[in-house]
Order: structure tokens, then C-alpha cells, then sequence
């Protein structure tokens, strides 16, 4: 069994106590993590604000040589983050899993540390010369899910790092204990106080809340709910924080009819049902013409009896369990609503424990819940259409907008329904790709501002504009 202890000013602290980690796939008690207080959080930021003046202050090319070698320190911890991983989260070692997540952290880590940031000139002529500067904000507060607890946390941590800002991150209570890893490992590298964490369940108190309130944090990164994110926004107005917000999402994707079901089946699939289903960026809902509805159906039930579902340490296993009770919980209801109202291909009714069957249900009304709400889950409701005018209405007719995808032989006549997507990402031929030179962010209700690349790391800083 795991203990762990945050990282604090370049130490290990255990905490006066601490909260359960248990295995979805099994029900074991993995570890058990520090249950911090506010007076843990205040020392976290306390170290970090001590620590950045110095770390802004680093040649550019220094800082830059730093964030770089993050690689290797993950890389030397990678197997066991990764079996941490599977047993905290539930997803497979293998496939598009825990080694997959490690491999994504450690190639995002290694292309932000690459970015530079340039002093740009705006003007120089006989008139004087005007410079755009971009410089740390201060601490950065980093709040990730449960989701993909690694590789969020390095999309947080890095573009940050690299930008000079220091860091105070709080993982989710479901998967603290591979964040603790990988957070230890990097901050053994760094200067004391330049990145820490702190973990908590929020029984004791409130440290999500706090830190958006903090004062002398400068800005927050918060990824998840949109109703928490929300409220994280509410919290940080006080202090004017910087805000990016990466939260749900309900992505449609829209198959048209000149697609051959058997040769786009595996990517659909994949497109909803990576991580289980469990990715802000997976696809929510699929619209598929009447004229290959049911060959689309057909070709998905085939390829989805071919995945191996089970407990994520088997080498076997290409999908694991739901990874905690709250979401089985809220997929279970979708599911059984739609048990009702539609025609269920595969699927509908959960299997032990918090295994949930790849489930696919055709033929809803267009009122469903499993149509509207984000199930988060290994549930897909496939929506016949015929006017693919109405499709696009339909897809943009979601509060979230964090991508979409347009399905199509014809790549012109594709992207140019894909620019009609209200979404910050939209797919050709695939869905959920992501890309550490691509910026990624939603529009309406998931979120505000961008990760990734040149965007990404911009947002870590202030601009500071110098006449001469």
C-alpha cells in the first residue's frame, strides 16, 4: 500500500492526516494520501512565492534547459507512476492507457520546454520603438481531474514553468497518488518551492475553493465540470486572477453518407470510447445519415465485441472500469433512461462492481438525456439524420462547445461544415486527437482560454508593452 506525501518547499510532507485511495477495477485500498489543511496550502504558496523571483529571473535559455530535463525525470519514474496509475484510475496499463498517458506526458513536457518567447517588436522607425515583453505572472495554481491525472497535470505545470511562473497544484481525490509521483520526481530537479503539491478530499477544508480565492495566487488552471468551473471563476473574480478554464464537453460527431462503415468503425470507436469514455474531448453523440445509420450501427457493435474489458493490471485488458462510484452513478442513470426510450445495439445494463458495458443506443428521442447531458462514460447514443443542415443545427445546439467532427470522403466539402462547428476543435476524419503544437480549449461553455503550444504558453504570462 502507497503513502505518500506532498511536496512542499522541496519536501516530503505526510500531512496531520490523511484520505483512502481505493482501486475501481477491485475495491482494494491502493494508499492513502495527505489530507491537507489551510495551513498546508498557505505554506505551499508561501514557498512558491518565495521561489519565483529567482526563477523569473533565470536566463531564458537556463529556464528553458530546466523544463527540458523534466523528461528525463519522468521518464525515470515512468513504469511506476504508471502501475500507480492503473490501480488509482482503473484504466489499462496497455492500449491507449496508463503507458500511453506517461509517454504523452513526457512528449508534451519535452515541446513546451522547446518554445521560446520572444520579445516582439511592434514598431521601430523614426518615431521610437515599441516592444511587447511577456513576463511570469507570479504563482500559478493548477487544479486537474481524475481523468488523465499525469498528463493534465504536465499541460498545467510545464507551459507554466517554462513561462516562470511557480507552481502549487491540487490533484482530485480519486487519483492523487500519481500526481504525488510524478510531482516529486520533477520537483526534485527544480529549485525548493518552484513546484508543489498539495492534496486533499476537502473534508477538512475547502483547499479547491481556497485557492482560487488565494491572494497571492496570480492565476488558476482548473480543468473539469463546468459547474465547478463556474464557481472557480466566481471565487477568483475578488483578486482578478487569470483564468483558463478547460471544461466539459458534448462533442457530435456527423457521418456522411459517402463514408464506408467498415473503414471508419475503428476510428468512431475510438473517438467515444478512449479512456472509457471518461475525456472532455471524446465524442458524446453521433449523427449518422439515414442512408448508412444502420451499417454504421452494424460495423460499431462488431468492432466494440473485439474489446477486451477488464482489470486494468491485466497486460489483456484494452478498456478497465468507470473510475469512481459518483460517474457510475451518473452513467448508470443515463443508460437506463435510454433503456427505455431508444433501441439498444449493446449493452444497457452494468456489470459488476464499477464495470460498465460498452454501451451504443440507437433511435432516441431527440429530448433523451443521454443526448443532452455529457455522459462521461462508456455510453454513445447514435442519432439518425437525413438533412445534414439539420445536423450541424443539432450538433451547435449544445451549451458546451468544445469540439466536433465531420465524417466525409469529400475533405472540401467536410471542412467546410466543420468550420460551422461551434467549437474550439473540430476533426476531419477522426475525433479527439490532440496535439502539443495545436491549441486546445472550448468554446461557450467549456471554458475559456487555450493549452498547448505558442497559445498555451502565452497564457502563462503578462504583457508588458515598452516605448523607447
Amino acid at each position: 500500500m502507497l503513502e505518500l506525501g506532498m511536496t512542499i518547499d522541496g519536501q516530503s510532507v505526510l500531512g496531520s492526516k490523511t484520505f483512502d485511495v481505493f482501486n475501481p477495477a477491485t475495491g482494494e485500498l491502493v494508499g492513502r494520501a495527505p489530507n491537507a489543511t489551510l495551513d498546508d496550502l498557505n505554506r505551499a504558496v508561501a514557498a512558491a512565492k518565495a521561489a519565483f523571483p529567482a526563477w523569473a529571473a533565470l536566463p531564458d535559455a537556463e529556464r528553458q534547459a530546466r523544463c527540458a530535463a523534466l523528461v528525463k525525470a519522468i521518464e525515470a519514474n515512468a513504469d511506476e507512476i504508471a502501475h500507480t496509475l492503473t490501480l488509482e484510475q482503473g484504466k489499462p496499463l496497455n492500449g491507449m492507457g496508463s503507458r500511453f498517458e506517461l509517454g504523452g506526458a513526457m512528449a508534451w513536457t519535452g515541446h513546451t520546454a522547446s518554445l521560446e518567447l520572444p520579445v516582439k517588436v511592434l514598431q521601430d522607425n523614426n518615431e521610437g520603438r515599441v516592444e511587447l515583453h511577456r513576463k511570469a505572472i507570479g504563482v500559478v495554481g493548477s487544479i486537474t481531474p481524475w481523468n488523465w491525472p499525469v498528463m493534465i497535470a504536465i499541460w498545467h505545470i510545464v507551459p507554466a514553468l517554462r513561462a516562470g511562473n511557480t507552481v502549487v497544484i491540487k490533484p482530485s481525490p480519486f487519483t492523487p497518488l500519481s500526481t504525488l509521483q510524478v510531482v516529486a520526481a520533477m520537483a526534485a530537479t527544480l529549485p525548493a518551492g518552484v513546484l508543489n503539491v498539495v492534496t486533499s478530499d476537502d473534508t477538512l477544508d475547502n483547499i479547491g475553493a481556497a485557492m482560487s480565492s488565494h491572494p497571492d495566487i496570480g492565476k488558476i488552471v482548473f480543468t473539469g465540470s463546468c459547474a465547478t468551473g463556474a464557481r472557480v471563476m466566481k471565487s477568483a473574480a475578488d483578486t482578478m486572477k487569470r483564468l483558463t478554464l478547460e471544461l466539459g464537453g458534448n462533442d457530435a460527431g456527423i457521418v456522411l453518407p459517402d463514408c464506408d462503415p467498415e473503414e471508419i468503425a475503428e476510428k468512431l470507436f475510438w473517438g467515444a470510447f478512449i479512456n472509457n469514455g471518461q475525456t472532455c474531448a471524446a465524442m458524446k453523440r453521433l449523427y449518422v445519415h439515414d442512408d448508412i445509420h444502420d451499417a454504421v450501427c452494424d460495423a460499431l457493435v462488431a468492432y466494440a465485441r473485439t474489446v477486451k474489458m477488464g482489470n486494468g493490471l491485466d497486460e489483456a485488458s484494452v478498456l478497465g472500469p468507470i473510475a469512481n462510484k459518483m460517474q457510475f452513478d451518473k452513467v448508470s442513470e443515463l443508460v437506463a433512461d435510454a433503456v427505455q426510450s431508444g433501441n439498444v445495439l449493446l449493452g444497457g445494463a452494468p456489470d459488476e462492481g464499477l464495470f460498465f458495458p460498452i454501451t451504443l443506443v440507437s433511435d432516441l428521442p431527440d429530448d433523451a438525456p443521454l443526448i443532452h447531458e455529457e455522459q462521461f462514460g462508456p455510453a454513445l447514443p447514435i442519432i439518425r439524420f437525413t438533412d445534414v443542415e439539420e445536423a450541424i443545427k443539432a450538433a451547435n445546439a449544445s451549451e458546451n462547445g468544445l469540439g466536433g467532427s465531420i465524417w466525409s470522403k469529400d475533405i472540401e466539402k467536410a471542412k467546410a461544415l466543420a468550420l460551422r462547428l461551434e467549437c474550439g476543435t473540430a476533426w476531419i476524419n477522426s475525433h479527439g486527437g490532440l496535439n502539443p503544437v495545436a491549441p486546445f480549449g472550448g468554446a461557450k461553455m467549456s471554458g475559456i482560454g487555450r493549452e498547448f503550444g505558442e497559445e498555451g504558453l502565452f497564457e502563462n504570462t503578462e504583457i508588458q508593452v515598452l516605448h523607447i
